[in-house]
């Protein structure tokens, strides 16, 4: 029987971990940061490490990585969420190139900080390979392949359909795109370990402590974390909540949390193995418009994902993890149809999480020293990496460093919040009703007809 939900196949082989204690009634720090995932862990990293005097609590509703850090598909990918193309006329072609580059060697960051804190989270860089699977899905790829020539930061290469192959072995693969700046890791362990190592620094976690409000500071008043257990002042409170942040009453329009599901096999055999290929272990991805990414798994299993119920009226957000049977079909299908191999795998693990989405979709990190204030986020699923950054980001604004990277594109952005309700609810299941559509017509060999398919995707930020 397949297991579903209880957070994520990633805590299955170790367990949930051992909580925390809570807050135990008003607290006075220097920084104060609301959520304990990637964005957090990585903020109060950089900070304890440029600082040690400062006094640093982190405050976690649920446990370190409860979150989409302990429930992604493990893409340590170079990706600049939303894409370059919106930030070129603002901004110029330079800075948003030093941004990618930048992005690049936040990958190789993230695996020197693992090995250097001694976190085991079976990280292979073995580059992000993009597979087309129709005639229409190769069209968009030899579009990306285009575009991506002009991005020489890049360092993508165009294949075909035999070097797509001799990689990894996808059914009715017509060409690829790889890309070499993405790793494929273990979230859950990742963001444990580092949890851990925040911890040796000296930053104090605090669990099952849920924020209610946050309040700016200013004019000698700090700033206020709320939470049911008391009250945190702190000279910053810096709000890292993602895909919970709409449970804020003051940023329930900011971003939308989108849900997105997995599944995951049980370990593939040798003979099913020698049929796929994969020895690289690439992060893998096809072009449809409701597109999949996959990873083999340290232990020998293949983890495939992909939105499922997208969004909940309300912004509402399941807190278990579960996921829908017909999701866990769909992506069954999906997986099969690539790996026919992987048919007679069990389906071990099915899980859900949600990600935060900002109205532009493009991510943000925020600080004003007037207020005491800050944030970072809205990732829509590509903050593995970016986390880091942006957590190394916002550490240089509260300490007011003047670095390179407070000049990057996404730093003190004003973002449009999302319509009420129901024009959020409508908008977003139109746009993957649309998807499916055109992902179905596509399959059948025929070319997408709905030309808003294609819009949605621009909108959307999709390649």
């Amino acid at each position: 029987m397949t297991a579903n939900g209880n957070v994520s196949f990633w805590y299955a082989a170790d367990g949930l971990p051992s909580p925390r204690p809570a807050l135990a009634g008003d607290l006075d720090v220097d920084v104060a940061i609301v959520g304990a995932g990637y964005t957090g862990l990585w903020t109060a990293y950089y900070l304890a490490k440029a600082d040690p005097s400062l006094r640093i609590a982190v405050l976690e509703a649920r446990f370190a990585g409860f979150g989409a850090s302990g429930r992604n598909g493990g893409w340590l990918a170079s990706t600049i969420t939303g894409g370059r193309a919106g930030y070129l006329r603002s901004h110029g072609r330079a800075l948003v190139g030093d941004f990618q580059r930048m992005l690049n060697d936040t990958v190789d960051e993230v695996m020197s900080v693992a090995a250097a804190e001694g976190i085991e989270a079976h990280i292979v860089k073995g580059g992000e390979l993009l597979v087309a699977r129709n005639t229409a899905q190769l069209t968009r790829l030899e579009a990306l392949a285009a575009e991506q020539a002009t991005w020489p930061e890049d360092d993508a290469v165009r294949l075909s359909a035999d070097e797509t192959n001799a990689r990894v072995r996808v059914a009715g693969a017509l060409g690829g795109i790889h890309i070499p700046h993405c790793a494929r890791i273990h979230p859950a362990k990742l963001v444990q370990g580092l949890a851990q190592a925040v911890q040796r620094l000296g930053v104090v976690i605090h669990e099952n402590t849920l924020v209610t409000e946050i309040r700016a500071g200013g004019r000698g008043t700090p700033a206020t974390a709320v939470t049911e257990r008391g009250t945190v002042r702190a000279a910053h409170v810096l709000r890292a909540t993602e895909g919970f942040t709409a449970n804020l009453a003051s940023a329930h329009r900011d971003w939308l949390p989108m849900n997105s599901s997995m599944i995951v096999t049980e370990p593939l055999d040798a003979a099913a193995w020698a049929g796929i290929g994969w020895e690289g272990c690439e992060t893998l991805e096809d072009f449809a418009h409701a597109y999949v990414y996959l990873q083999r798994t340290h232990d020998g299993r293949i983890a495939i994902g992909g939105r499922g119920v997208p969004y909940r009226f309300g912004s509402r957000t399941d807190m278990d993890g579960a996921t829908q049977p017909k999701t866990i079909k769909t992506l069954t299908g999906i997986l099969h149809s690539m790996f026919p191999a992987a048919d007679g795998a069990r389906i071990e693990h099915a899980w859900s999480g949600v990600l935060g989405v900002p109205r532009d979709w493009k991510a943000t990190v925020n600080y004003d020293p007037a207020t005491g204030l800050g944030f970072a986020g809205g990732y829509v699923g590509t903050g593995v990496t970016a986390t880091n950054l942006a957590g190394s980001t916002l550490a240089d604004l509260v300490l007011g460093r003047d670095t390179k990277a407070i000049s990057m594109p996404w730093v003190n952005r004003t973002v449009r919040r999302w319509e009420p309700e129901p024009l959020r609810w409508i908008g977003v299941q139109a746009m993957y009703a649309m998807y499916h559509r055109a992902d179905r017509q596509e399959a059948g060999g025929r070319a997408t007809t709905s030309p808003l398919a294609l819009l949605a995707d621009k909108v959307s930020g999709r390649r």
